[in-house]
């Protein structure tokens, strides 16, 4: 039996398996109501309305201290003998490596092809909000993360939840806490191997192919798909042994080149077609208030925009606090402040690139119904015909931190759930490398679907934590605002103003 019937028979058993309860869980979570001629998705609308609370309740935090959020990720703030894994800037990548990806090349085309450029203006508008929720959830993680006698550290929802809740609301809120935190390390667990693992792999498998002859060039063949299965596992295998220090290390170096080479990539399509810019604006602005030929209008754009960026950037889904838990600090909210830069890197900045550029090129693929990818890669080709091979080493590096990051997300969702025994994590680990080899030869779409939905039900869970628990996130905030005024007033020495972070083993 051929390596190809093998994997077909794989992915038909596993699809006649789970497709019935993928449907039935997708039509749960992504429940649409009709509003103004289109439909609008309940959890998209639960993630915004969060955004639009926490912003209110800190004060539009998220402009207000962007500047000091940007001087802690510099060290201008960091305190001698803070317990954690990684800096500042290593936890901010890490957690970034997660976001940005596809969603940031494929999905921004998807919106603006159905959505028209306005959709571009409510992307904004919702990564901007998302970044005073993402300074909740992550202030709550690293305020009541866990300090192993190891010195490493375990932090996201399945933590401050049980944590949270019972110091707020005593037994009866422990009890829940506990129920919700289960709850909540199946759901990443979940979505780990298979949305940030699998998928990743696949469309990174999916992508090279189509650059190198299709499935009849170098790598088309089953054996070349098993070979890059491989080589990607052993990548991720090897950096995962490392926990989230080796995680950090990469990530930190892959994730500016990462978005680095695809923002240069941006830049030029932009600058030879300079020109272009005040009407590419104008119609992005214009097109979010009076579009034409878009469903429901102008509510039809937003909802676009809203879902694309809410999908890219993750905020609220209670994700990217498990990876900022391990950062060094003393004072919670100070990384909370971090967080909140990467909806802002992820959507205000990259995703509103890619939008540029797709609406600046106007490629002749714009609008007809393909992949979203194809979309953004023809905008490129107008100007640089050769991008199809730089964006294939943008999308590889995508998918590698996403890879990585989510494996990590995973490992720590399921030494939750299983304990923290060396056979445990190594059972993980190498569960984990294993899907990753089975992500270029399978396609498991109905589980990635799946996945989907789990993820984004742990956003209702999530939520629902972090307005019960706001009241906390405000008393760290201000305690580090007043550790910020007497560090610059010279008033306290570094690391002297508060006592360690309370640690369990």
């Amino acid at each position: 039996m051929s390596l190809e019937s093998v994997t077909q028979s794989v992915d038909e058993a596993v699809s006649g398996f789970f497709e019935p309860i993928a449907k039935w869980l997708g039509e749960v979570v992504f429940y649409a109501v009709p509003v103004g001629g289109t439909d609008l998705p309940l959890i998209v609308a639960w993630l915004v309305v969060a955004g639009l609370v926490f912003t209110g309740w800190f004060g539009f935090v998220q402009v207000r201290k962007f500047r000091l959020a940007v001087d802690v990720v510099r060290g201008k703030y960091d305190e001698k003998g803070s317990a954690g894994e990684v800096n500042h800037f290593q936890a901010l990548t890490a957690a970034v490596s997660g976001t940005v990806g596809l969603g940031n090349i494929a999905g921004v085309a998807v919106a603006v092809s159905i959505g028209g450029p306005g959709a571009t203006f409510w992307m904004i508008l919702c990564g901007l909000l998302g970044m005073a929720t993402k300074f909740v959830e992550v202030t709550l993680g690293v305020k009541y993360r866990e300090v192993h006698a190891d010195g490493t550290v375990s932090g996201g929802p399945m933590h401050y939840l049980p944590k949270g809740l019972a110091e707020r609301f005593g037994k009866n809120g422990k009890t829940l806490g506990k129920v919700l935190a289960v709850l909540a390390s199946f759901m990443i667990l979940f979505f780990g191997l298979f949305g940030g693992n699998l998928f990743q792999v696949n469309q990174s498998y999916a992508q090279l192919v189509s650059v190198t002859g299709g499935e009849d060039g170098a790598i088309g063949s089953s054996a070349g798909a098993l070979f890059f299965g491989i080589l990607v596992a052993a990548l991720v295998g090897i950096v995962l042994l490392g926990g989230i220090r080796s995680i950090a290390n990469v990530t930190s170096r892959l994730v500016p080149a990462m978005a680095g080479i695809y923002i240069v990539a941006c830049l030029i399509v932009i600058l030879v077609n300079v020109s272009a810019v005040p009407d590419a604006v104008t119609a992005i602005v214009e097109g979010a208030f009076n579009p034409e030929g878009v469903a429901g209008g102008v509510l039809g754009a937003l909802i676009i925009g809203f879902k694309r960026a809410a999908f890219s950037n993750e905020a609220g889904l209670g994700s990217a606090p498990i990876a900022h838990s391990a950062v060094k600090t003393k004072h919670p909210a100070s990384e909370g402040l971090v967080a909140l830069l990467e909806p802002f890197i992820d959507t205000v900045v990259i995703c509103t690139m890619t939008a540029l550029t797709i609406v600046i090129a106007n490629p002749a693929t714009l609008g007809e119904d393909i992949g979203g990818v194809t979309i953004t890669s023809d905008a490129f080709e107008t100007v640089l015909p050769w991008f199809p091979y730089i964006l294939t080493v943008a999308v590889m590096l995508f998918a590698i931190s996403t890879v990585l990051t989510w494996g990590y997300y995973g490992l720590k969702a399921w030494t939750y759930l299983f304990g923290r025994s060396r056979t445990s994590e190594v059972t993980y680990k190498v569960l984990y490398t294993v899907l990753a080899i089975a992500g270029s030869l399978l396609t498991l779409q109905t589980l990635i679907d799946l996945a989907d939905a789990v993820l984004f039900s742990l956003a209702v869970i999530n939520i629902i934590g972090l307005y019960l628990l706001a009241p906390v996130v405000k008393r760290e905030l201000n305690s580090f605002l007043e550790y910020v005024r007497a560090r610059d007033a010279g008033e306290t020495g570094d690391g002297e103003d508060q006592e360690s972070v309370k640690t369990t083993v």
